[in-house]
């Protein structure tokens, strides 16, 4: 007897192994592939590992899905290199097909990836770097940041400094590129408006540390203040070497968050009282941000920094925006639309994104006590940047 099928039973096979697949596809959507392009290497990497951190935590707490759809992550090493930016963004968009991009720290590496998600129309979170022109001339409806502009930290804090603190005349410093101008200008167009002056802007090559000859100048100077942007070892280093110098007990030092974030274990008593600005700071003691604490430290026996919240927020922020269009990352507008409309719960304190889609957020004063940057109050609240040159 012959067991070979006839041609009717294989053609009903067949169409009833279609039916199968349509009705699974059916019941379950693709895969959204989200490229996580951040720095796993070299001096960034903790804020790499972070900002993964955060952006997984969130996708866990929805049950491993955004907009009804599983994830599936593509991982590319920036190496914090604009070099290879636009190779590897690329490679994202074009060879695997990625639905959104998530990255990255660094803001020349940002620009490259900014530049590609404009001309591809891809999705893409900046979950830190704060190049104002992601969010200025380079804006676009695809495009969102998660994190801060330069502009918004460094503004309130020159607002702090000449409306709290009283100070009259200050002096910057910087590292000589963009992240550094961007800042110390931001802080010049607040502590003018306020009624100050900066009488000088000194800057030094990138990544260089050698503070000496314009800490002395700062000292013959005698400004009521100095407003400093630094961050990793640049930042343990200036810190130091400007209480080596005793400076600390004469002028009063101010920065950014970044001058003391991560960094004062390395800095100890040099930093102690210290007063930077930034859009998070510890002990908020909010239900919001311990419970986000609170589940950060117990998946990564870590503690959470304002990188993780940042990787945090653009998670919370892609799922608002599938949740309005069920998955479907296509409805380019729709998405958009969500987000824009949106008051993001976050860690940091609620926030909604402004037109040009960066934060509209509280900015604190924080003050180093021991190994913590305490919330003293907010500086500016509710801080939207100026997202100058933006088209849209």
């Amino acid at each position: 007897m012959s067991h070979t099928p006839t041609r009717r039973t294989v053609t009903a096979l067949a169409a009833f192994a279609l039916a199968c697949i349509a009705t699974a596809s059916h019941a379950q959507p693709a895969k959204l592939k989200v490229g996580l392009m951040l720095p796993y290497s070299g001096t960034y990497t903790a804020l790499g590992v972070a900002i993964e951190n955060g952006f997984k935590l969130r996708v866990e707490e929805q049950g491993g899905k955004l907009g009804g759809r599983e994830i599936e992550y593509v991982k590319v090493d920036d190496e914090s290199d604009p070099a290879k930016a636009t190779d590897n963004v690329n490679k994202l968009i074009k060879r695997d097909n990625v639905d959104v991009i998530v990255g990255t720290v660094h803001s020349g590496v940002a620009m490259a990836m900014a530049k590609a998600a404009k001309e591809s129309g891809t999705v893409l979170l900046v979950p830190n770097a704060g190049a104002d022109a992601v969010t200025g001339p380079m804006c676009a409806p695809n495009i969102f940041r998660s994190s801060f502009s330069n502009w918004q930290p460094a503004y309130a804090m020159g607002e702090v400094a000449a409306k709290q603190e009283k100070k009259k005349k200050a002096i910057t410093i910087t590292w000589k590129y963009a992240a550094g101008d961007e800042s110390v200008n931001g802080f010049k167009e607040g502590f003018e408006k306020s009624g100050g002056q900066v009488v000088k802007q000194l800057t030094v090559p990138f990544p260089n540390v050698e503070f000496q000859a314009l800490l002395t100048e700062i000292a013959a100077a005698k400004p009521d203040a100095v407003y400093a942007f630094f961050a990793g070892g640049g930042a343990v280093k200036f810190v130091k070497d400007y209480a080596a110098a005793g400076l600390n007990k004469t002028i009063p030092l101010y920065g950014p968050g970044f001058l003391t974030d991560g960094t004062l274990d390395a800095q100890g008593d040099t930093a102690q009282g210290m007063l930077t600005t930034l859009h998070y700071a510890d002990g908020l003691n909010t239900p919001r941000d311990n419970s986000f604490r609170t589940a950060y430290a117990k998946s990564f026996k870590l503690q959470p920094d304002v990188y993780a919240v940042q990787g945090y927020d653009a998670a919370q922020m892609l799922a608002i925006g599938l949740d309005a269009v069920k998955g479907d990352i296509s409805k380019k507008a729709e998405f958009s639309a969500a987000i824009e409309r949106a008051k993001i719960d976050s860690p940091r304190g609620s926030f909604s994104v402004s037109k040009s889609h960066n934060p509209v957020q509280d900015i604190y004063l924080r003050k180093v006590d021991g190994k913590e940057n305490k919330m003293v109050s907010i500086a500016v609240k509710g801080l939207a940047d100026p997202a100058r040159g933006c088209r849209m």
